[in-house]
C-alpha cells in the first residue's frame, strides 16, 4: 500500500489505532512496528509488532482524516459535515466552491464524493497545513487557494453546485452566491453564533433563492454499561447552525 495507513489491534479490551505511514518504524507500547513492510500489503491482511501483537492494515476515510490530520484549529464536526452533505444532496458529478478552508476536512469530507472542490483561506499559514492533509487524502480533485473568498467570488469565471460557507464574513459573501452557483444548487452556511447566523438569513432574503432552513444538530453518544445504557454524560454540545438555501 501507497499513502496512510491505519493500524488497529485491541488490547485489554480497548482499541489502539495509529496512523502512519509505509516507512521506517513505528515505536508502539505493543512492540515496534517496521512499517516498511507494509507496502507490500493490502487492506486486512495482519502486520505483527517485534513482540508479536498484531496490527489489522485497514484504508483510512474520510473519519480518520477528521481524527488524526494535522489541525490549525478547530474543524467542523463530522454531525454538521453529515448535514450538510445529506441536505444538499451531494454527489460524483458536483463542482464545490468551499470558503474558510482551516485544516481541509471539510474539503476533504467533501472531496471524497464530489468531482471537484475549489476552497479558499485567506490565512496563509493554514492553506499550507491544509495543501498537506489533501495530499495526504490523496485528493487531486480538491485545489486550496490563498484569497479572501468575499473578494475573489465577484472574479470567478465559473459556476458551482454547491457553495459551502465557514468564515466570519459569510454574510457578506451570500450576495454574489447566485451569479456564482448553478440553479437547483444549494448555499450551506457554518456560524457558530446567533448573531452571525441571523445575518446570513438576512443577506439570503435580499436573494432569488427558492427554499431556505436553519437548523442546530444535536449529537449524544450512547454508554453501555453493566449498570444500564443510557446517554453518555460526556457528549458533544453546541458546535455551530447550518443555514441551507437553495436558488
Amino acid at each position: 500500500m501507497d499513502g496512510p495507513i491505519i493500524l488497529k489491534t485491541t488490547h485489554e479490551g480497548k482499541v489502539k489505532e495509529y496512523f502512519v505511514m509505509p516507512e521506517g518504524e513505528k515505536h508502539t507500547d505493543l512492540g515496534i512496528i517496521k512499517l516498511d513492510t507494509l507496502k507490500d500489503m493490502q487492506p486486512g491482511d495482519t502486520i505483527s509488532s517485534h513482540i508479536g501483537v498484531g496490527f489489522t492494515i485497514q484504508k483510512p476515510r474520510s473519519p480518520d482524516f477528521f481524527k488524526h490530520a494535522k489541525r490549525t484549529g478547530a474543524p467542523m464536526m463530522p454531525k454538521d459535515i453529515g448535514v450538510i452533505i445529506s441536505n444538499t444532496g451531494l454527489c460524483s458529478t458536483d463542482s464545490v466552491l468551499d470558503a474558510g478552508t482551516g485544516s481541509g476536512i471539510l474539503a476533504i469530507y467533501l472531496g471524497m464524493i464530489a468531482k471537484k472542490v475549489v476552497s479558499y483561506e485567506i490565512r496563509e499559514e493554514f492553506v499550507d497545513v491544509a495543501r498537506k492533509n489533501i495530499a495526504l487524502a490523496n485528493l487531486t480533485n480538491v485545489e486550496i487557494r490563498n484569497g479572501d473568498i468575499v473578494e475573489e467570488i465577484g472574479k470567478l469565471d465559473e459556476k458551482f453546485d454547491i457553495i459551502t460557507l465557514d468564515t466570519i464574513h459569510s454574510a457578506q459573501v451570500v450576495p454574489f452566491v447566485p451569479d456564482a452557483i448553478y440553479p437547483g444548487g444549494f448555499l450551506a452556511v457554518y456560524s457558530p453564533f446567533f448573531e452571525q447566523t441571523k445575518e446570513v438569513r438576512q443577506a439570503i432574503e435580499k436573494t432569488n433563492y427558492t427554499e431556505v432552513s436553519t437548523i442546530e444538530t444535536m449529537e449524544r453518544e450512547i454508554s453501555f454499561t453493566e449498570r444500564g445504557t443510557r446517554p453518555s454524560t460526556a457528549r458533544v454540545g453546541h458546535t455551530g447552525f447550518i443555514t441551507l438555501a437553495r436558488y
